[in-house]
């Protein structure tokens, strides 16, 4: 194991005996629906930096993977989508953690009539070798994970979660994310990596990433203020500011002109017809705006019309569009 990975799971370890409030920092609100109570502790080891979590993926009982357990919390959410037998499969390196959660979920069945722990399938692996079968997975999740791995792991753990995905599966995912450079103390301090903070990509190196293993479509769901390096308390000499993202990454195959990548762009047709047609699938009505991915917005702005406006990127995809 590499030293950065032996430092990572010693954090972890140690987050699992003595849950830490402050490991990570999310602004998501805890998820309130019907009949799901969240116990506290598992509110307390909430060690993500956004929220997995969308009902639009998790409808008609899909099969999930939760890579990296943390105290259980997105799990459990999981499951009250699924409520089956190994409905969701839990995957963790660090036996204190996978004991954790396991504890959590019997606080977890207390407080919830409908839960059973048996919804959820806890296992000891590896991100970069998961103990799940090929093509068995409808939605895979990671959360404030993957930001952690350097270049080659990194690599490894997505071909992992494609392999394990069925076809039109995705993996759904929030990480820290940083378009400035960071100096080489910053890259190479094992204990800020494992904290989530110094192995923050740029949003277009991370999308890349996934796009390299062969994910057809990404969509950047959110894009958030997370942290700030500065100065006083960490080794840069400027600060550095870290947004979180939510990106689904869905197992379509890849289109012949490159990879569908929605980042929030809009198109709105005004001309003096009902429609514009751009014979390539593509059919604005007057005055509708309609989601397009960035490659859908170079196309049409290609065209030189005056009567499409397109939005700049917003970062937050909500569905639907061109694809």
């Amino acid at each position: 194991m590499s030293t950065y990975l032996e430092t990572t799971h010693n954090v972890y370890k140690e987050a699992a005996l003595t849950p830490d409030v402050g490991l990570c920092c999310t602004t998501n609100p805890i998820w309130e629906l019907p009949g799901l109570k969240i116990p506290k502790i598992m509110q307390e080891m909430n060690y993500g930096c956004g929220s997995t979590v969308h009902a639009r993926d998790l409808t008609n009982n899909p099969k999930m993977l939760y890579v990296g357990v943390g105290g259980g919390m997105e799990l459990l959410q999981f499951a009250y989508f699924n409520r089956q037998k190994d409905g969701v499969i839990g995957v963790d390196v660090v036996d204190e953690m996978l004991e954790a959660s396991r504890q959590n979920f019997i606080e977890a069945e207390a407080q919830n009539d409908w839960f059973k722990s048996e919804f959820v399938d806890l296992k000891k692996g590896d991100a970069m070798n998961l103990p799940v079968e090929d093509n068995s997975i409808d939605v895979a999740a990671q959360n404030c994970l993957f930001n952690i791995f350097k270049a080659d792991d990194l690599k490894k753990a997505i071909a992992e979660m494609y392999r394990v995905l069925k076809p039109h599966g995705r993996l759904v995912m929030s990480d820290p994310t940083c378009e400035q450079p960071m100096n080489d103390t910053l890259r190479n301090d094992e204990r800020l990596r494992a904290l989530c903070l110094s192995g923050s990509l740029p949003i277009a190196e991370y999308v890349k990433a996934l796009t390299d293993a062969g994910f057809g479509t990404i969509e950047i769901r959110a894009r958030k203020p997370y942290r700030i390096l500065d100065p006083k308390n960490y080794p840069t000499d400027e600060l550095i500011y870290i947004e979180s993202i939510e990106v689904a990454a869905i197992k379509d195959p890849m289109p012949e002109d490159g990879p569908c990548i929605f980042t929030g762009k809009a198109a709105i047709f005004f001309g003096s017809e009902d429609y514009f047609d751009d014979k390539k699938g593509h059919i604005l009505l007057k005055n509708q705006p309609i989601a397009i991915c960035d490659k859908t917005a170079g196309d049409l702005a290609s065209l030189g019309r005056d009567d499409i406006f397109i939005s700049e990127s917003t970062y937050h995809y909500d569905g639907g569009g061109c694809c």
